[in-house]
């Protein structure tokens, strides 16, 4: 086996389902110990992080590698081919749970850099690692936690890499520039419990609140713009009721999520609820949660150094999206680096016999050299 693929089979061995890192984050510190790197293990309350930095930050541009660690549960071991923590490689293909996402993206990382570094190690400029094991997890003791520490303690951040898997068919083909925000609430709209023979000594919150709920799910938020999508709103679950067929509930609550694009701010669209539920005259609390803000790099040299590098490696011509879920460029886009995610293809994410073609990890490692060649060589 290659050396990428030896280094993300052994973390893949590694069970860190999260916010567990089992021993993953030791192993990288120590393999970059070993070509410069000074490490600074972060540990805040149940969850472990790692920043870690070579070369001069002051003098150059600080190019940073973030990722986790930590996994999502494995689901059914028994209806997994292979066991999810013995990696297996089956006609080109490791199997196993990390494999995408996203343990081969770190080993990718891990061994670029060491590439790198023996060809020119004197590179102008600081790369760095900024490591969690808290993605897959609540998100509150890891990235945005170090974030805060870089802060107060570390340097600025010129640009940073996330290895989320991103590409669709084969690595490279798609690239995320950015992300949308993620709000979501908890509604609870209140009525009075009765008889459903007797209506008129009730209240039903369930007709009471459909009209509102009708106008905000017909609402158009706005048009998105060059980068995102239009914003949009999703209720995506629903419960009234005490099981009994006789009775008129007394409370509704439902739960819904916005994703939305840069032509909005939560607090607007927090206000635009309201107001609709206000309007219909609804007697309810809504608890909020603001999941991540949209951040976006639509063009400047990190763009520019990753299209340039994954065009030599594999010949294609990478889509910038920022389409999917919420990540943890989210929080590192607020130091005002450029933050870019690219990473291996992402169709067996958090599924049963999650799995990366070789040849996929590989061609990762290769784009990550280049890349590191492009800006700081």
């Amino acid at each position: 086996m290659s050396e990428v693929i030896d280094l993300a089979s052994e973390l893949i061995s590694r069970a860190s389902v999260t916010p567990e890192d089992a021993g993953c984050q030791t192993l990288m510190m120590q393999r970059l110990a070993a070509c410069g790197f000074t490490a600074t293990p972060l540990r805040f309350v149940d969850t472990d992080n790692f920043w870690a930095l070579r070369g001069d930050a002051e003098s150059g541009p600080v190019f940073v590698f973030a990722g986790h660690t930590d996994v999502v549960p494995t689901g059914p071991v028994e209806q997994w081919h292979t066991d999810p923590f013995t990696p297996t490689i089956k006609d080109g293909v490791l199997y196993g749970r990390g494999a995408a996402d996203m343990k081969g993206a770190l080993a990718a990382m891990l061994v670029a850099t060491e590439r790198f570094v023996a060809k020119h190690p004197n590179h102008r400029g600081a790369i760095a690692y900024l490591i969690t094991s808290d993605e897959e997890g609540p998100f509150i003791n890891g990235t945005v936690r170090v974030v805060e520490w870089l802060q107060e303690n570390g340097p600025r951040l010129d640009y940073c890499l996330v290895g989320e898997p991103t590409s669709v068919k084969a690595t490279g083909d798609m690239i995320k520039v950015g992300r949308r925000g993620s709000l979501s609430g908890k509604l609870l709209v209140k009525g009075v419990q009765g008889h459903v023979a007797y209506p008129h000594l009730a209240d039903n919150p369930v007709h009471k609140a459909l009209a509102a709920l009708n106008a905000l799910a017909r609402t158009r938020w706005d048009e998105g713009n060059a980068f995102f999508p239009a914003t949009s709103f999703q209720i995506t679950d629903m419960a009234a009721g005490t099981g009994a067929g006789n009775v008129i509930p007394g409370e509704l609550k439902l739960a819904f999520n916005f994703r939305y694009s840069t032509e909005q701010s939560w607090q607007d669209l927090q206000r635009q609820v309201h107001a609709v539920l206000d309007n219909h005259q609804l007697d309810y609390r809504i608890d909020w949660t603001l999941n991540g803000e949209p951040f976006l790099t639509g063009s400047g040299e990190l763009v520019d150094a990753v299209r340039a590098a994954i065009a030599k490696e594999t010949g294609l011509e990478t889509e910038a999206s920022t389409t999917g879920g919420t990540s943890d460029g989210r929080f590192i886009a607020k130091t005002g680096a450029q933050v870019v995610e690219l990473g291996v293809p992402n169709a067996t994410i958090h599924k049963l016999n999650e799995c990366c073609a070789v040849a996929d990890l590989e061609s990762l490692a290769r784009i990550y050299e280049r890349l590191l060649e492009n800006l700081l060589a």
